[in-house]
């Protein structure tokens, strides 16, 4: 390396550690954020106005914070209240950054804020909802439920620089173990009004079957009885007819009688009449009156 070339590397390395401080010489505060300065470990400054802020290189270190609202959603907890039933309550809060410099002394980062606020958030839920009964937590009592919850929270979190915006309960539903045994009562209840209302259908069908029995049988009997009296008087019509026939002429009568006796007879040609030779009839056929 020749002599002129010492003195530019020493200007180069120069300009580029000076480049290096003064880099480190600054940091940005925005809107969404807010900052600690820390010198060896302890808080000397907190900023919160936004703006380019100098810190001195390599001796002083910058925390950030948000400034923004956060959310921090709680693990489902089974709770009993007072009225001694369980219910599995799924919560949420949403909290801010108060005081940075509290923030950091007690909790370090949003970390370990979520583990301390998690854990107050579960006792406040649990504390509160001792006193509630499942109709209050159902009811428009809600409110009151969750503005005692949220005042107990910020005084817990107010000691550790944080702010709680809002908290609210998701939903708060049975434990499954109470959730199948409901279901299985109501399954049973079911199958027993099930069985109720088929047999009162039983019941009612065979009432109606019986009446349409007794209708029909009523009916039968009726149209027997209508069909006997016809019967009986087309057999009177026949008898007077009958009767008056034999009365113009006895013979000719006893003889009609007779030719409707052997057409009946004789009606099958498979039929085979045997008669004497001084059968009536035959007489009668022979003499061709």
């Amino acid at each position: 390396m020749t002599t002129t070339q010492k003195p530019i590397g020493a200007i180069l390395i120069a300009v580029f550690i000076i480049g290096i401080c003064i880099a480190n010489s600054f940091f940005i505060v925005t809107e969404m954020n807010q900052a600690l300065v820390l010198q060896f470990g302890s808080v000397i400054e907190t900023v919160k106005t936004p703006g380019l802020k100098f810190k001195i290189p390599f001796i002083q270190d910058v925390v950030f914070y948000d400034r923004r609202v956060l959310s921090l959603i709680a693990p489902p907890e089974e709770v009993i209240l007072s009225d001694q039933k369980r219910l599995m309550v799924d919560a949420y809060l949403r909290y801010r950054i108060a005081d940075p410099l509290v923030f950091f002394q007690r909790l370090q980062s949003e970390a370990g804020a979520a583990n301390r606020l998690n854990a107050f958030l579960l006792s406040a839920l649990q504390s509160e909802l001792a006193k509630s009964t499942e109709a209050e937590i159902l009811s428009p009592d809600r409110d009151n439920i969750m503005n005692n919850i949220h005042a107990a929270l910020n005084e817990q979190a107010a000691r550790l620089g944080v702010e709680i915006v809002d908290v609210r309960i998701r939903g708060a539903d049975l434990p499954q173990q109470v959730t199948e045994n409901v279901f299985n009562l109501m399954r049973s209840q079911r199958e027993q009004e099930a069985k109720l209302i088929r047999a009162e259908g039983d019941q009612q069908a065979t009432e109606i079957r019986a009446k349409a029995d007794k209708e029909r049988t009523v009916n039968l009997a009726e149209a027997q009885k209508q069909a006997d009296i016809l019967r009986g008087a087309g057999d009177e019509a026949a008898i007077k007819i009958f009767a008056g026939a034999f009365n113009k002429d006895p013979k000719f009568y006893g003889f009609m009688r007779s030719l409707e006796a052997y057409k009946k007879t004789l009606a099958n040609p498979d039929t085979t009449l045997v008669i004497s030779p001084d059968n009536a009839f035959l007489k009668t056929l022979q003499s061709g009156n």
